[in-house]
């Protein structure tokens, strides 16, 4: 008999504001690329080199404030943490538009990765608070899809918005969302189940019943310090780095990699930009449910970075003379980098006890966000200094080619704790 979903209406009340709020998030963190092709550079005097590092300073920001945020979130209150982010992070980047100067630039993209930084992991820490073992590859897909379909819409309007008005007025007109938001999210969200009203006193009992039930059947770990020294924990820090490294080169700099050598306009290369991110969308939906029918999470991760290494290559072994060819091969790269994401954050809250798992996970995504600036900083320079995009090609393949290795050696949790003396196998 199949097993019925508890309070289906929680899909229904909580991935709208996931989406939504990770999306906001995740366009004023990307829409510098489009600023980058579109003549910042020029305007500002920026070098090659200083506009890869500016566009990687995000990154660094976000590195060192990702654990702090996970903590606050974990034991205090994730709504209103991500309630002053969205205010901070909307208004950090309308003010990238009124910048005068290149010290002033930096300073707010760094700005911007630290209010940013506690976003990720706390988002996760809250769909751990609703979602089940059975549903949380889904539900991570459906708040890391707000990456995937942002840069989709994005590329398109950005295009347009620059084309129309200019890079400054793209970076004003996107920062407002986020403010907007946050009063909406201030009044929709509750922090745990508990406290919706939505929900029944039957649906919460059996939701809590079903959470704990979970909990009882992981190894206790009694503090962050043991649960960073964990073997798997270290190697998915490690992973996560050398798959954003190959992630992040690509998004910042893929608008510019399309103009490189061609006479395309940014409306065009908006359109161009988009697709990689549909082909991501569906990837990443077809493989979380696979996921979560399978409860298999590492034969949803290798194989797909596999795929997104090899058409990297490829496309480093066509490459500028067939433009086309080498424009498939990185539609490819990108929904394969992408697809995974899903099960790759259900595997921590599966293998650590929830009093420490927002802190693991929130040290994969600050090494992953690590990876990004030094993905994004070293493909811009690589880009620049080479005059083409063939070399960041290998780089970015290469990468992926580490991550896919240290997958391979995470091994399987195990958590079970052993059966009582005396007590019979189930």
């Amino acid at each position: 008999m199949k097993k019925q979903t508890i309070a289906p209406k929680r899909w229904w009340f909580i991935m709208p504001i996931v989406f939504i709020t990770y999306s906001l998030a995740y366009l004023d963190r990307a829409n510098f690329s489009f600023a980058s092709a579109a003549g910042i550079n020029d305007d500002l005097g920026i070098t090659k080199g200083m506009s890869s590092l500016l566009g990687a300073l995000f990154f660094l920001g976000y590195f060192f404030f990702q654990i702090p945020g996970a903590i606050y979130a974990e034991r205090r209150s994730v709504k209103k943490l991500i309630f002053v982010c969205l205010i901070l992070w909307g208004g950090c980047a309308s003010l990238t538009g009124v910048v005068s100067n290149i010290p002033m630039l930096a300073a707010i993209r760094f700005v911007l990765g630290v209010v940013e930084a506690a976003v990720m992991p706390a988002m996760l820490i809250y769909i751990s608070n609703w979602f089940t073992k059975s549903e949380r590859s889904r539900a991570n897909t459906f708040l890391i899809l707000g990456n995937p379909v942002t840069v989709l819409w994005m590329s398109v309007v950005s295009g347009y918005l620059i084309e129309s008005f200019g890079w400054r007025e793209m970076f004003i007109f996107e920062g407002i969302p986020a403010v907007v938001w946050a009063i909406a999210w201030w009044f929709l969200v509750q922090d745990k189940p508990a406290q919706a009203r939505w929900m029944s006193d039957a649906e919460k009992a059996a939701l809590q019943a079903e959470l704990q039930k979970e909990q009882e059947n992981i190894k206790a770990v009694r503090n962050y310090g043991e649960a960073f020294r964990n073997r798997n924990v270290i190697l998915l820090c490690l992973q996560y780095f050398a798959w954003s490294i190959g992630v992040y080169g690509f998004v910042l700099w893929l608008p510019s990699i399309l103009r490189n050598g061609t006479q395309m306009g940014m409306v065009e290369a908006g359109w161009l930009s988009a697709v990689p991110y549909l082909a991501a969308t569906i990837a990443m939906v077809v493989v979380s449910w696979a996921s979560d029918k399978t409860q298999n999470r590492k034969l949803f991760v290798w194989p797909l970075l596999l795929i997104g290494a090899l058409a990297f290559l490829g496309s480093y072994l066509v490459g500028s003379t067939n433009f086309w060819m080498s424009y498939t091969l990185l539609v490819i790269a990108g929904a394969a980098m992408y697809a995974p994401y899903g099960p790759f954050f259900a595997i921590i809250p599966e293998m650590l006890p929830r009093n420490v798992a927002g802190g693991a996970m929130a040290l994969i995504n600050s090494m992953g966000a690590l990876g990004s600036f030094i993905g994004s900083w070293i493909v811009g320079y690589l880009n620049g200094a080479t005059g083409s995009p063939s070399a960041s090609y290998i780089f970015m393949g290469s990468a992926l080619l580490v991550s896919v290795w240290l997958t391979l050696i995470v091994k399987p949790a195990q958590n079970k704790a052993p059966p009582l003396q005396g007590a019979k196998p189930a």
